[in-house]
């Protein structure tokens, strides 16, 4: 979960208007959160990619319940808009939770055609809790330092070794973020973007979420049903697995999309020479993991490493040349060198990783309920294990933290919705991160939505990715709010966009997403990160 973030201007606006508090699957009236308010005050910011970047901050109360108790400050970022017709913020999210979106805000604005995104202020923003807006959560540096144990407890040894790092992340949160802990959460954080929509003077909002946005964006359509002008979600959470079970749904999905990796690298034995059977391939990625398990390479990678370098192969598949080429130098020419270097450029949780994880596990385990007794976790785990084994106790390790949390848990957001304006939905069919049901079951949801659908699709994050299908109908929507219409569960379908081709023979050199060109694609893939 590495995360960009942009410098933010030390600009702040203080909210002082009376803000209800509100139940989770209620909507609120028109008139909270309007009295005594501050308009937003933006200084550049501006970036050799965005020079017109702007940022502000803006003060909220920690507890929405309680406006004039303690504040906290979130980070702003606008490119404004320079057309004469003016549409309104356009406020974007590239998911997590915990996911940076300051950066984003010059991405979209960057990406779209030119006359679309001049009719929109593209507003950019860090949730409570994450990156420059403050406090910003870090519950215990260095939880990812390698090498960690290995992720599959196949003896109980180790599965009391993992199961002592994630009791010790959530004690960590529980004594140094005690106060704010049981408002890091997405009702909250929806709460929050009404005070921006305040801030903004606005009297409604645009809104283009990704991943874990899609989520926070239809809780707040459904919380502020009046204050929605378009929504545009990609790639859906299924609201209804919050959060448990839709991370259990993902395991199967990832080793698929493992397998799919094999089948590809298949494809090209002449570049990877690791032959032309998927099967025996993955057995050959399986005792490499056994053998790193045994002696990690460099010290560094051991098995659990390994999983996290190849976990963002499911993400996207812009990583497989990567991947593959990491894949062959160890197995062909016995090189750990390349393991390392994929290790450092992919998987490697930096500070703003740490935040970013302290974020996601805050927010996921305070939404919903978690099993709180332990073989309940393994019991579902090792029946996944068997069906799905690639990435299943890596992402039960990543979200056990929530089997021991301090605070008590909420209760999901109900987002069916009838009062919406037409509402835009992107979803390919072989997302692993947020599994294609997850869409058919949020479309659904938002009567009048309409799904497009990016069939044979894996990546995660799929709009303003050079898919043109997709973003035809994305610019259309947002220059004129039309959307298309079908008769079956898709009401459009474009087909997905060619796998990548291997970046050449060499094997001990690592070109990364950090050292290849920058390209739109890639650019997104970097944003969004991984585990949102």
């Amino acid at each position: 979960m590495r995360r960009s973030a942009a410098m933010l201007c030390g600009v702040t606006v203080v909210l002082a208007g009376t803000i209800t508090a509100v139940p989770a699957n209620a909507s609120v009236s028109p008139s909270a959160n309007t009295a005594r308010t501050a308009k937003a005050s933006w200084k550049a910011c501006g970036t050799d990619d965005t020079p017109t970047l702007q940022c502000a901050s803006v003060k909220v109360p920690l507890n929405h319940a309680k406006p004039q108790g303690r504040q906290i400050t979130l980070a702003l970022s606008r490119v404004p808009h320079t057309a004469k017709t003016y549409q309104g913020p356009l406020l974007v999210n590239p998911g997590g939770p915990g996911g940076s979106g300051l950066s984003l805000a010059g991405f979209v604005a960057s990406s779209l055609p030119k006359d679309v995104a001049a009719q929109y202020d593209v507003i950019g923003f860090d949730p409570r809790g994450v990156g420059a807006s403050q406090p910003a959560l870090d519950c215990k540096p260095g939880h990812f330092d390698p090498v960690r144990p290995d992720s599959v407890p196949s003896t109980p040894a180790i599965e009391k070794a993992n199961v002592a790092r994630a009791k010790a992340f959530a004690q960590a949160c529980g004594r140094k973020y005690a106060a704010v802990l049981p408002y890091i959460n997405t009702v909250s954080a929806v709460q929050d973007m009404d005070s921006i929509r305040v801030a903004l003077g606005a009297k409604k909002i645009n809104y283009f979420g990704y991943s874990y946005g899609t989520y926070l964006g239809a809780v707040y359509a459904k919380m502020y049903p009046q204050r929605v002008r378009r929504l545009v979600l990609d790639s859906m959470v299924d609201p209804t697995g919050v959060w448990y079970d839709a991370n259990i749904q993902q395991d199967y999905a990832f080793d698929k999309r493992h397998k799919a990796l094999m089948t590809w690298i298949a494809k090209y034995d002449s570049t990877y020479k690791l032959g032309t059977d998927p099967k025996k391939i993955e057995a050959k990625w399986y005792a490499m993991r056994a053998a790193l398990a045994k002696k990690p390479a460099g010290g560094k990678v051991g098995a659990s490493e390994l999983e996290d370098i190849f976990i963002p192969g499911g993400y996207n598949n812009g990583y497989w040349p990567t991947l593959a080429q990491t894949f062959a130098a160890y197995v062909n020419d016995h090189n750990t060198d390349a393991l390392v270097k994929a290790y450092d450029n992919i998987a490697a949780i930096d500070a703003s990783g740490d935040n970013g994880y302290s974020v996601y596990t805050s927010v996921q385990c305070r939404d919903a309920s978690w099993p709180r007794d332990w073989n309940q976790w393994r019991k579902d785990n090792w029946a996944v294990y068997k069906k799905a084994p690639f990435m299943a106790w890596n992402n039960a390790w990543y979200n056990a933290p929530c089997a021991f949390w301090p605070t008590k848990p909420l209760k999901p957001v109900n987002v069916a919705n009838s009062k919406l304006p037409p509402v835009l939905l992107f979803q390919a069919t072989d997302d692993a991160a947020t599994p294609y049901q997850g869409g058919v079951t949020m479309s659904r949801l938002l009567r009048g939505s309409s799904l497009v659908v990016e069939q044979g699709g894996g990546n995660h994050g799929i709009t303003l990715s050079g898919n043109a299908c997709l973003d035809k109908y994305l610019a259309a929507y947002l220059t004129n709010g039309k959307v298309p219409h079908g008769s079956g569960v898709a009401d459009a379908v474009c087909q997905k966009s060619p796998d990548p081709k291997p970046q050449g023979t060499e094997t001990t050199a690592v070109r990364t997403a950090q050292t290849a060109p920058a390209t739109g694609e890639s650019t997104l893939r970097g944003i969004l990160g991984f585990r949102g």
